[in-house]
């Protein structure tokens, strides 16, 4: 036992949990402790406390009233040292020497690990270590399914349903979702199948409406591998309503995470795109006031979702009354157009048109001028070659000229411009 014991870490180069920031889950370079004494990266907690105005520590949950930040000089001494020995030049050295005996090793871990997390009341350490060990390789991922990790990991996730809810059993189930996040999803695997039983279903929603902001990662991210392994959301949804959605549009708010907020707009779109109900529900939470109030700091990939979330919540009625009745809808939507990708002014473009052709007001025409739809709309009128949106731009044009020309908005060097624009257009 002391030999095996003595022999080098096998998770060498695998970031300590205690290094990573519980905020971003990323190596921290700059560490500050807080009255807590929870450590995190100093730019995540500054941006928790003073421009969310956050009165709690985000690990722990605790109240606090003291805001003062410490560096925390040894944990960066701690993790620099890490650093220079799980370089790839330290570990080069030693890999073909231990590489034959690495695979039996790491099987005796995990078989180990599992019967500490089967037959000890106190699984967090353990479910941390198994975190780090499966983080290695796709053949260490492999061996502990066939090590049937995931059926033990599973009764952990579930337990929390019949179980109080205690700290010890929610930390747990939060470590043990932060495992099965890291294995591969596809419809025919044992993953799949017991991750979308309604019982961890449920047990994962409640872990996305109240765990720690690292286990709304790790479930947010389970979620994703299930969107994209096509699972049927019809059922779950039903019995989840308007709250599922208010959490998932939370998550899409996080600006410190922007992998929580990128997994929550890819779940929104594959729960959204084949469901109206679900756009109903989606829209009753208030999407549509959230992904208005995302746009203007989204990059383009982000801005590409969210249009497209709201082109689908548009389809419907209240869809468009809720992007009308927004006061910056129009406005945010519009200064998209022709400033980030091709993609994002089509949407945008559909947008509008749903807008026009649907639920248009006096308000709505004003607005598309005041706001810059108007000249955009001509701009993409006057580009060379053929395309939906630029017939969509035409269609626009030819239901609401006439009324933005009688508008004392309207800029006069544009009349002409319209005029001939539209009777160019009608007679091609």
């Amino acid at each position: 036992m002391e030999e095996r014991e003595r022999r080098p870490d096998p998770i060498m180069n695998v970031p300590p949990h205690d290094f990573l920031c519980p905020i971003s889950m990323e190596l921290m370079k700059d560490p500050v402790t807080i009255s807590t004494g929870v450590s995190y990266e100093r730019k995540n907690i500054e941006k928790w406390f003073y421009s969310y105005k956050k009165k709690t520590c985000p690990a722990t949950m605790q109240s606090i009233k003291n805001f003062d930040v410490t560096p925390n000089h040894t944990l960066k001494r701690l993790i620099l040292d890490w650093q220079s020995k799980a370089s790839p030049s330290n570990c080069s050295a030693s890999s073909s020497s231990s590489s034959s005996s690495q695979p039996s090793v790491k099987h005796d871990d995990i078989l180990s690990l599992l019967n500490t997390i089967q037959s000890s009341p106190f699984k967090v350490s353990s479910l941390k270590k198994l975190r780090s060990i499966i983080d290695i390789s796709d053949e260490i991922r492999a061996d502990f399914i066939r090590s049937d990790g995931v059926e033990v990991l599973f009764q952990i996730v579930v337990q929390s349903l019949f179980e109080s809810l205690d700290f010890i059993t929610c930390r747990a189930c939060e470590e043990a979702l932060g495992v099965l996040q890291k294995l591969p999803f596809s419809e025919e695997d044992k993953t799949f199948e017991l991750l979308s039983k309604p019982e961890s279903m449920k047990s994962m929603a409640i872990v996305l409406q109240r765990g720690r902001d690292e286990a709304r990662l790790y479930t947010i991210t389970i979620f994703q591998k299930l969107a994209r392994s096509k699972y049927d959301w019809n059922s779950f949804i039903q019995d989840q309503g308007i709250d599922f959605f208010k959490s998932l549009l939370e998550l899409a708010s996080d600006e410190i995470c922007t992998k929580a907020s990128s997994c929550a707009l890819e779940v929104l779109l594959e729960i959204l795109g084949p469901s109206k109900k679900s756009r109903l529900r989606a829209i009753e939470a208030g999407a549509v006031c959230v992904l208005i109030e995302l746009l203007p700091d989204s990059n383009r990939s982000k801005s590409e979702k969210v249009l497209l979330l709201i082109k689908l919540l548009c389809e419907c009625a209240e869809g468009r009354q809720a992007l009308v009745e927004h006061g910056m809808g129009i406005a945010a939507i519009s200064k998209k157009m022709l400033r980030v990708s091709n993609t994002v002014t089509k949407i945008a473009v559909k947008i509008l048109w749903f807008i026009s052709s649907f639920h248009l007001t006096d308000g709505v025409l004003e607005e598309m001028l005041a706001y810059g739809s108007v000249k955009k709309l001509l701009a993409l009128m006057h580009m060379d070659g053929r395309s939906s949106t630029k017939d969509k731009a035409i269609k626009i044009f030819k239901l609401h000229g006439d009324s933005w020309k009688r508008s004392p908005c309207y800029p006069c060097e544009l009349k002409e411009y319209l005029a001939s624009s539209v009777t160019h257009h009608e007679s091609r």
